[in-house]
Order: C-alpha cells, then sequence, then structure tokens
C-alpha cells in the first residue's frame, strides 16, 4: 500500500469514527451496559470452520467495548481486540479483568500484528463502519491458511413484542431517512458476503443464521437503541425524540414490559471467509 493510499484510508476511517457517535461523553458507557455479547453457538460455529478446538489467537477487528473480544476468554490462548476510538477501547479495558485479553489502538486496516498468527479474525457489528478492502486484505494477512474471518451482525430490533418492535424499527427507518438528507448514507450489510467472496483472499466464504437468547427491560431496550451511534449524533444535533421515534418507542416498552424483564431474541447473521 502506497503512503498516499495509506493516508486516504486513515483519512476514510477516522471521518466514519467521527460520524459515528461513539466518541460522545457517556456513550461507551452505555454501549456496554446495553449491547449484547455473541452466543456460546456463534464461537462454537466459528472454531469448527477453523477447524480448532482452542484457538491460539483470536482478533476482534472494531472490538468497541470488548464484549464480542471478552466472549473469547475462556475459549482461546489469546484475544486481541482492535479499536481505533479511544473512549471505546478505554471503556473495554476498564470492563476487562482477564489476563488473556488485550486491546490495541489502531484502525482495522493495520493492526500491526504478526503475519498468519491468528485462528479467527472477526467484525463484530462493525464491519459497515469500515474500508472493506483493506481490512479484508488485512485480515488475510494477519490470519493462518485454514483460519476463519467472521462478520456478524445482529438484527435491530430484538424479538421481544410486537408494539415494542414496530415502534423500534420505525426509529430505525426515521434514523436513516434523516442521516440520507444529511448526506450520510449508511453502508449496507447485506453487501458483506460478497465483499468477502469478491475480495480474492479466501478460498470459501458463506453466510451462517443463528439466534441468541437473552435477558431485557424497558430500559434496556430504550438502551440498545441509545447504543445506535447515528441516533446519538441526531438528538445532539437538535432532533427531537418525538421527531426521531424514540418518545415512542418508551412509550411502547413501557407499556408492555413495565417493571418486568423478559426473555428477547437477537437474530445474528454471519458472513464468513475461510483463509
Amino acid at each position: 500500500m502506497s503512503r498516499y493510499s495509506k493516508n486516504l484510508i486513515e483519512h476514510y476511517s477516522q471521518r466514519l469514527l467521527r460520524r459515528s457517535g461513539y466518541e460522545r461523553p457517556g456513550f461507551a458507557e452505555g454501549y456496554d451496559s446495553h449491547r449484547p455479547a455473541p452466543p456460546a453457538a456463534l464461537l462454537d460455529v466459528l472454531c469448527l470452520e477453523a477447524q480448532v478446538e482452542r484457538p491460539r489467537l483470536v482478533v476482534d477487528l472494531g472490538s468497541g467495548t470488548g464484549l464480542s473480544t471478552r466472549a473469547w476468554a475462556g475459549r482461546a490462548e489469546e484475544v486481541v481486540g482492535v479499536e481505533g476510538s479511544p473512549e471505546m477501547r478505554a471503556q473495554a479495558e476498564a470492563a476487562t479483568a482477564v489476563g488473556n485479553v488485550r486491546f490495541v489502538q489502531a484502525f482495522a486496516q493495520e493492526t500491526g500484528l504478526p503475519d498468519g498468527a491468528a485462528d479467527v479474525v472477526t467484525c463484530s457489528q462493525s464491519f459497515h463502519w469500515m474500508e472493506p478492502e483493506p481490512t479484508l486484505a488485512e485480515a488475510a494477512r494477519i490470519l493462518r491458511p485454514g483460519g476463519v474471518f467472521a462478520a456478524y451482525d445482529y438484527d435491530w430490533p430484538p424479538v421481544v413484542d410486537p408494539e415494542v418492535e414496530a415502534a423500534f424499527g420505525e426509529l430505525i427507518r426515521r434514523v436513516g431517512r434523516m442521516r440520507a438528507k444529511r448526506g450520510r448514507p449508511g453502508s449496507s450489510k447485506d453487501e458483506h458476503l460478497d465483499r468477502i467472496r469478491e475480495s480474492g483472499h479466501f478460498s470459501y466464504a458463506r453466510e451462517v443464521v443463528l439466534h441468541s437468547r437473552d435477558r431485557g427491560s424497558a430500559e434496556r431496550i430504550v438502551g440498545m437503541a441509545l447504543s445506535l451511534g447515528p441516533l446519538t449524533v441526531l438528538l445532539q444535533e437538535g432532533v427531537t425524540e418525538e421527531e426521531i421515534g424514540l418518545a415512542r418507542l418508551r412509550e411502547a416498552a413501557d407499556e408492555a414490559l413495565g417493571d418486568r424483564e423478559v426473555e428477547i431474541f437477537l437474530c445474528y447473521r454471519a458472513r464468513l471467509g475461510v483463509r
């Protein structure tokens, strides 16, 4: 990669980070409190595809507050979270107390990790914030032959109650429309698998769909919505909770759940590439 190209990619990454809302005060703590950790079944699938029972090294790109990184603590010899946001990385380090998990501040396209060292490289709810081509090239570089790259996301909203889901879905649509009007179109997660296949770095690619069980209250459902960085940016810019649909989500969650904590489901889509 030329120095000119490298500078362009770093500028792109920094610009996306500023638009994400992740750097705002208090955001990282709320994100860590309300977002889910990946289900054990997903880790099982990745180990199976990588043909390894206990990975030597798992690298989590765009590791955020470490939810998707800490999940590997008991499953791998070493886990490294790579995160470009100092605020998110600081929260990850504050919430992590296991010796085999560490975090580095870097962008996904330039981790600084050695060639062929990783059995598994993941992007949990983060690949859409990255420049895809150099990120995939870097993932392939640090993976051993036969290692697995996984860009996985959960679908919004969680399955909890029809009225709550409808209000959450409308909020997401309004966020999308308002971002588009401001010239900030989002990257489609539906393109992840095609990008992995077309990159030329992987011998095999496929999608895996599964779900997780979790627990949620009205407060957590609203907290999940507020963990959407673009939503917090719009609120900071003066959009009201009524305009964005957050007020309606609060009302629906309170009416449906009250003070109860109930079982919720999250549907995951993992796009895999085998090195």
